[in-house]
């Protein structure tokens, strides 16, 4: 039966590709041996897709969606043959890399690498997650993650940080299932790459097994060991790419292109398949495939039961992390004070710790200077603070399954400028609609003495670009708060941008809120300059302001915590607040600001070293140099 599963698997796959004359047939052929051996092994329910003590299957390799459709279809969830006829077509449940609008799908893996990074987040959740809730009689975090990557994806860098984590961690419910076929894009692996993987592994802490990837009792014995791992474990599967395609099994032309009417005639006839028959299932196999619906709701039923016998506090605490109420947070009260954004922000996320159980998170080794230490909170997997070591890109990636897994709300802290080394996994948060806060402190030229290279100066336009993403640039500590309970109300991950340097309190908004992603900090009736400005440079725009006021020139200031929200204010709101003629005052590119503004002063080059004082007014960033500017307008 495992190989009629198997090929049903194959040519479910093939036929997809061959109906949108487009996909990737190879991967779903050569791993359609160890996904029929797979599915006995994965606990998971069909009928409840967020059964919270499922096992997470991640697909590292999106390419091979159509696998992963097969696998879905044929355990049962809310797919159909005629889903299958749309395969990579508009608006089509069966997109050409697997997205979570699509029921089972756990999340959504784009680049290779991502779902490495994204298992080992599962796992790291996982863990966490029965130290929380799981007591002697009850485990209600049993559970494993498997993960199907190729060769791509552990060429990819992310894979490396990821993992080294996963060893430190000894992640023993992790479960990497390794499609080695030898073969990528351009031909054969061994143009670009010699390594010994298993040494890799080994030296990073897993323990790793090499078996024949169409052998299916080795298959099998190899996942049934998984349970006896003290370590997170790496099945090595040597495999044929596009196995049974025939004269294309084994090649990279099987890779990334429909296989041909012709040749997939012969191939079913090989295998004893119908050629006159399109995106066939039998009966037996059907039935065999779809017992995953009965036991998943045995097995959700039996784990609900065995919920009774939890204590009243982990009863609650479970309701806590499901259901995490913001409303608690007692947010403290910065007026008055002259304080860097990372300092108030710092007070803010302990706020949030201490009244939301779900909320943690960790930094790239900067927890220190981005001032994300949750204090008496301990270490992770026993306490909220996550080291992720030097580490940006997977910490990225590995939040984002935290923040799929269910019950966590997580933060990832860096500097601003090494966003530029998680950018994907960012812009997978945002495609995904996650609630996870990315903390970017060391904000402009400001960071001073470290000079160019650690200066962000496109940043901020590239993350207010992207589309579904918030990006915060609060101008001091009480904006801060109100852009905090504006980004925790969002179904969308938000990045807050935050000084080095402190910052003076702002009066009190004349016109609007920072919900309205920009409000007046400062009007003047009949108005002919307003000055629009985030972050460090609202303070500047304000005493230029001063200055323009004393030669009798009528000026607003904006504060704009949120371009992304300021955008998408109605034109009433717009014409209230932008009068006269409008400059736009930015430490970064700032390119951006032309949507409002007549002129912008922002950075022309990068940055140099010297002192943060310095630099601002080297770069024209002073009350007087501003003025200047706002006067040459009129």
């Amino acid at each position: 039966m495992n190989t009629k599963i198997s090929n049903t698997i194959k040519f479910l796959s093939v036929d997809m590709v061959q109906k949108a004359n487009s996909g990737h047939p190879g991967a779903p052929m050569g791993l359609s041996d160890i996904m029929s051996v797979l599915m006995k092994f994965i606990k998971h329910n069909p009928k409840n897709p967020k059964w919270l003590n499922r096992d997470r299957l991640v697909f590292s390799g999106g390419h091979a969606s159509a696998l992963v459709y097969s696998y879905l279809y044929l355990s049962g969830y809310d797919l159909s043959l005629d889903d299958f006829k749309n395969f990579r077509q508009l608006h089509s449940r069966t997109p050409g890399h697997p997205e979570i609008t699509t029921n089972g799908v756990e999340i959504a893996t784009g680049p290779l690498g991502q779902g490495i990074a994204n298992a080992v987040g599962f796992a790291l959740a996982s863990k966490y997650a029965a130290n929380l809730l799981n007591d002697e009689k009850t485990k209600v975090i049993d559970h494993k993650v498997y993960c199907f990557c190729g060769d791509g994806d552990l060429e990819e860098g992310i894979s490396y940080e990821a993992c080294a984590l996963a060893g430190f961690h000894k992640l023993d419910n992790l479960v990497i299932i390794y499609d080695s076929n030898n073969i990528t894009i351009e031909g054969s692996t061994n143009l670009a790459w010699s390594e010994d993987v298993k040494a890799r592994f080994e030296a990073q802490g897993f323990e790793v097994a090499r078996i024949d990837g169409h052998d299916f009792t080795q298959i099998e014995f190899a996942l049934s060991e998984a349970k006896n791992k003290t370590k997170p474990y790496l099945i090595i599967a040597n495999t044929k790419i596009a196995k049974g395609a025939l004269e294309l099994e084994n090649t990279s032309k099987s890779h990334g292109a429909p296989l041909g009417e012709e040749l997939i005639q012969r191939a079913k006839i090989e295998a004893g398949f119908d050629p006159d028959k399109h995106f066939f299932v039998s009966e037996d196999v059907l039935f065999q495939t779809r017992a995953a619906v009965e036991k998943g709701d045995l097995e959700e039923a039996l784990w609900k039961k065995s919920l009774e016998s939890l204590t009243s506090e982990k009863k609650e605490l479970l309701n806590s992390l499901l259901n995490p109420d913001f409303s608690k947070v007692e947010y403290p009260d910065f007026s008055g004070q002259k304080l860097a954004t990372r300092d108030s922000n710092g007070k803010i996320i302990n706020a949030i710790s201490k009244a939301v159980p779900s909320f943690l998170g960790g930094s790239a080794d900067l927890a220190p200077s981005n001032k994300t230490t949750l204090n008496d909170a301990g270490t992770f997997p026993d306490g909220k603070n996550i080291h992720f070591g030097i580490r940006e890109h997977a910490m990225a990636a590995i939040n984002n399954a935290i923040a799929r897994y269910g019950l966590f709300v997580p933060f990832s802290a860096t500097f601003f400028i090494f966003s530029d080394y998680l950018k994907n996994s960012a812009r997978m948060a945002a495609l995904m609609k996650l609630k996870h806060f990315f903390i970017f402190t060391h904000d402009s030229i400001g960071v001073g003495e470290d000079g160019p290279t650690h200066q962000p100066i496109e940043q901020l336009s590239t993350f207010r670009a992207m589309p579904g993403f918030y990006t915060f640039r609060p101008a001091d500590g009480n904006e801060n708060v109100k852009c905090w309970q504006i980004a925790l109300s969002l179904d969308a991950p938000s990045a807050f941008v935050l000084s080095r340097q402190g910052l003076e309190p702002l009066p009190k908004p004349v016109f609007g809120e920072p919900k309205n992603g920009g409000y007046l900090v400062k009007e003047s009736i009949g108005a002919k300059i307003t000055l629009i400005a985030s972050g460090s440079e609202v303070e500047l725009c304000l005493k230029a302001a001063n200055l323009l006021e004393s030669k009798d020139i009528k000026t607003n200031v904006i504060s704009v915590p949120c371009f992304e929200i300021l955008c998408k204010q109605e034109k009433s709101y717009l014409d209230r607040i932008l009068k006269g003629k409008v400059l736009a005052v930015e430490a970064a590119s700032g390119l951006e600001w032309y949507k409002f503004a007549d002129e912008v002063l922002g950075m022309q080059t990068f940055g140099e070293s010297g002192k943060a004082g310095d630099l601002f007014k080297h770069f024209g960033f002073s009350d007087t140099n501003i003025a200047k500017i706002a006067k040459s307008l009129l």
